[in-house]
């Protein structure tokens, strides 16, 4: 009822006045939106004329900023019963713009930055004379300054003259530069635990630095990475605190955002079954950001219990320390594992969204897995006491527009897995593993947008039976083939035990459409496949689709979906439904 009630609203709108003339199609579209929309026709002549006055004088402001300075403009109402108010319009000739002038106001910038901060104009004699493109220009010019060191540049009272005898436009700019910035160090203003001479140190400057707002920018971004505060303010000192030498601090204010965090939460699948998460977070701890976190998972598949430090900026900007430990079991159709799982990892960000990571895993525990020897063709089931010992590389490139509901750009990531087993068997092995997502906007405001993703992986090295089954590739399930349950895309085995594989290929394609400002409905359709030999075998995908709906919170959207398999197996459901927060990538 309220999309039929707006759409009505919508149809119901007429233009405020009609605009007659020979003028070209663009400039005619300007023109309605600038005369704009009324709710209803006018009750009488009296009304129509006052509307078309009112069109005539918006009409001629819109003429004069796209550079028609010579226009002849006509109100008048058409009609009796039913009069129309309408203005016609003749726009003349279009000025063009002359010579751009620049004038520095005292203290002059040095021939460099003014050189290049004019070059930034973008103006040219005969281009149109749009009052627009003149205030961008200028904006520009007070941009182009302050990335050159003069943060205090402003644009003074300009002078555009229109010659009506030579129908030009020429802007004359006023500009005061102000002196230039050399950066001093970093003053912090925080009630918080953060230690001044950590955050001065996170600075991508040094003391008689020209001032960048780039620079100023990234400590901004650096704070911010942290995660810790509620607030960070980055900004140059007022003018009446640069130093003897002539050097200008940073003054850097932060808000701690609670020192203490409980964190609860649940996940329920027809396939994987429940689970709730209880965390404690502890943030900002030893004055230099970090963030302590420790509790437990209890799930039907997965759960574990332990916790994990995060160290940002580790010895350098950028670089973030995470150590964990902790006692993991999982039960899974495929194999049962208790283990102890430890890892420290180095991640640095490069720019302002994408990072690498480099690190060492170790895990020591006990695995009941179900496998299938090749040789006898018979199902085996044996137990192993396993030490795991495993390098960590990977990088991860996001160039998509949110975390949690992207519209726009793409994702990718790549890692190796080099691992070493030790304990009851003795194997050398290298997991391979990559993925992209891509999404693109089907309509203007993103409306409609087409999401892809292709995920493939191999194992280099080592073979079904002598690889730890948590190393295996498995698929199915809310994160890879909705439509399966938790591992069933893989091969099974007599009994129907899923066969872990050394390689590994899904894809899917998602259509999301906004019904209203906080719903959205998705239709959708995964694929993939599980192989035993390096290169994935794609002669037993495993295809699903269904349909799902989004519900939108300010952090991102909460996903529901209800997913059917296409090519059905003995055993498999006739459906599986998940819930979840963020969409499914």
């Amino acid at each position: 009822m309220a999309l039929w009630a707006v759409s009505a609203h919508a149809a119901a709108a007429e233009p405020r006045a009609q605009i007659r003339g020979d003028i070209d199609a663009e400039l005619r579209r300007e023109l309605e939106r600038a005369v704009g929309t009324v709710d209803d026709a006018p009750s009488s002549r009296f009304e129509a004329r006052r509307r078309a006055r009112t069109a005539m004088e918006s009409a001629e402001a819109l003429l004069r900023s796209e550079g028609y300075y010579q226009p002849t403009l006509q109100d008048d109402v058409e009609g009796e019963d039913k009069p129309v108010a309408v203005v016609t319009v003749t726009p003349g000739r279009r000025f063009v713009l002359g010579e751009t002038k620049v004038n520095w106001v005292a203290p002059v910038p040095d021939a460099d930055a003014s050189r290049n901060a004019t070059a930034d104009l973008g103006l040219a004699p005969g281009d149109p004379g749009r009052a627009a493109d003149v205030l961008a220009a200028e904006g520009r010019i007070v941009a182009g300054l302050t990335r050159q060191g003069y943060a205090d540049a402003k644009a003074e009272p300009r002078r555009v003259v229109v010659d009506h005898a030579t129908f030009t436009v020429q802007p004359n700019f006023n500009i005061a530069s102000g002196a230039l910035v050399r950066l001093d160090g970093v003053r912090v203003r925080t009630r918080g635990p953060s230690n001044p001479e950590w955050v001065a140190g996170l600075a991508p400057w040094t003391a008689g630095d020209r001032y960048d707002p780039e620079d100023v920018a990234e400590l901004e971004r650096r704070l911010l990475d942290t995660g810790v505060y509620d607030g960070v303010g980055v900004s140059l000192s007022p003018l009446d605190q640069v130093d003897a030498d002539g050097l200008r601090p940073v003054i850097v204010t932060l808000s701690d955002r609670p020192r203490s965090l409980l964190e609860a939460g649940a996940t329920y699948s027809t396939a994987e079954g429940a689970g709730v998460d209880v965390f404690q977070t502890r943030y900002n701890r030893f004055g230099r950001a970090a963030t302590l976190k420790y509790g437990g998972r209890f799930a039907s598949i997965d759960s574990r219990l332990g916790g994990e430090a995060s160290f940002p900026h580790w010895r350098r900007p950028g670089r973030t320390l995470k150590l964990s430990a902790y006692l993991v079991n999982e039960q899974t159709d495929a194999y049962d594992r208790s283990a102890v799982a430890l890892s420290a990892d180095l991640s640095q960000r490069i720019g302002k969204t994408s990072f690498f990571t480099y690190g060492l895993g170790v895990d020591a525990g006990q695995y009941t897995e179900n496998r299938f020897d090749p040789i006898t063709q018979a199902p085996i089931t044996f137990d192993r006491d396993l030490a795991i010992v495993t390098g960590r590389a990977a990088a991860f490139m996001d160039r998509s527009n949110d975390p949690l509901n992207p519209t726009t750009g793409f994702r990718l990531y790549v890692s190796a897995q080099p691992t070493a087993v030790t304990g009851e068997d003795t194997v050398l092995f290298l997991r391979t593993e990559g993925q992209a997502t891509g999404y693109l906007p089907l309509q203007d405001g993103a409306r409609t947008v087409l999401a892809g993703r292709a995920r493939i992986g191999s194992i280099i090295g080592g073979q079904e039976l002598t690889v730890p089954s948590d190393r295996l590739f498995y698929s199915g399930g809310g994160g890879s083939v909705r439509g399966y349950s938790y591992q069933s895309i893989n091969p099974r085995l007599p009994d129907n035990t899923p066969r872990g594989g050394v390689s590994l290929f899904e894809t899917s394609l998602e259509l999301r459409r906004d019904i209203g400002q906080k719903f959205q409905a998705v239709g959708f359709v995964d694929a993939g496949a599980i192989g035993f030999q390096e290169t994935p075998n794609l002669t037993n995908m495993r295809y699903g689709a269904g349909v799902g709906v989004r519900y939108k919170l300010p952090f991102g959207p909460v996903r529901a979906d209800v997913a059917f398999p296409l090519n059905k197996r003995e055993g498999d459901s006739g459906f599986q439904l998940y819930i979840s927060i963020g969409q499914a990538f």
